[in-house]
């Protein structure tokens, strides 16, 4: 199982410059990819922007996007964005998307809330398309005719798509539009249910093989650890009541707590868990890569 390990550009304050370093300390050290997260409403950094500048200053490492809530965004422009960003780290993207569920980043953006997962499935849908270099509307008439959006990604028929999720239904659609499940990784059993789910729905799809299993949990090492990152889920999920504060109870907040939950979670035959810091102290990246060897 691979471990890769989250930009800090989630923890509010942190500077530019400190999210360069963290990159480039990244890649010395024992892990796969760099992941982010997504919000609007929030003092995040935007997750494109933030991996394009990882790409500049990293050859090796793969860049995920752990969720990026797609139907936030104009698809035709998302799939330019993603294939440009594909383009320019030579093929090292992995796009881990999700539809969400708080209201005010769907206001802010602006874009419908209600319909957001049908949106989702056809922003997929019409990615694929662009990125196999398709005409967006074939229609002879040249007042109607909507060519191929470039450039082309490296990765032939796009980025590998890995589908966040917590629904029964939302879960299925992981396995029947995506090439993998993204889960919350800090319940192996809930983990486990839900792949089963989406590896269902890829089964009664005649897809080949398996979907890909990957999950991020977020972490803090050192002094205080437990408030550090309770604190921080308790900010970032307060939307969540009462279960921001079982998440918060649940995260890993030390060395025995990384490593049980990477022992449980290569059980599972995850092929990668991804740890988001949750605190924008560089000591987090070394303490982890520590544990990890």
């Amino acid at each position: 199982m691979k471990i890769g390990i989250g930009l800090p550009g989630n923890v509010p304050g942190v500077k530019g410059d400190f999210i360069l370093e963290w990159a480039q300390r990244a890649v010395s050290g024992p892990f796969s990819t760099l992941g982010t997260i997504d919000r609007i409403v929030y003092q995040n950094y935007e997750p494109f922007i933030m991996l394009a500048s990882a790409a500049a200053v990293t050859t090796r490492i793969r860049l995920m996007t752990g969720v990026m809530l797609a139907p936030l965004r104009n698809e035709g422009v998302l799939a330019k964005q993603a294939a440009s960003l594909d383009a320019i780290s030579n093929g090292r993207l992995t796009l881990g998307f999700g539809v969400g569920r708080r209201p005010d980043d769907y206001k802010a953006a602006p874009a419908p809330y209600n319909n957001r997962g049908r949106r989702f499935e056809e922003q997929i849908a019409t990615m694929r398309r662009i990125w196999a270099g398709e005409d967006l509307n074939p229609d002879p008439n040249p007042d109607n005719h909507v060519g191929p959006v470039g450039p082309p990604p490296v990765q032939k028929g796009g980025p590998e798509i890995l589908i966040g999720a917590g629904t029964p239904s939302a879960i299925a659609r992981a396995g029947r539009l995506g090439d993998g499940f993204l889960a919350p990784g800090t319940n192996p059993d809930t983990v486990e249910s839900a792949y089963k789910t989406a590896t269902e729905a890829w089964e009664a799809e005649g897809k080949p093989g398996k979907p890909r299993l990957a999950a991020v949990c977020s972490y803090a090492l050192g002094p205080k650890a437990a408030d550090v990152v309770s604190g921080y889920i308790r900010h970032y999920y307060s939307f969540l009541g009462p279960a921001a504060e079982t998440m918060a109870q649940n995260a890993a907040s030390s060395t025995e707590a990384i490593t049980g939950l990477i022992k449980d979670m290569e059980g599972l035959g995850m092929d990668e868990l991804v740890f988001l810091p949750s605190s924008g102290e560089m000591d987090q990246l070394d303490r982890l890569a520590d544990i990890v060897g």
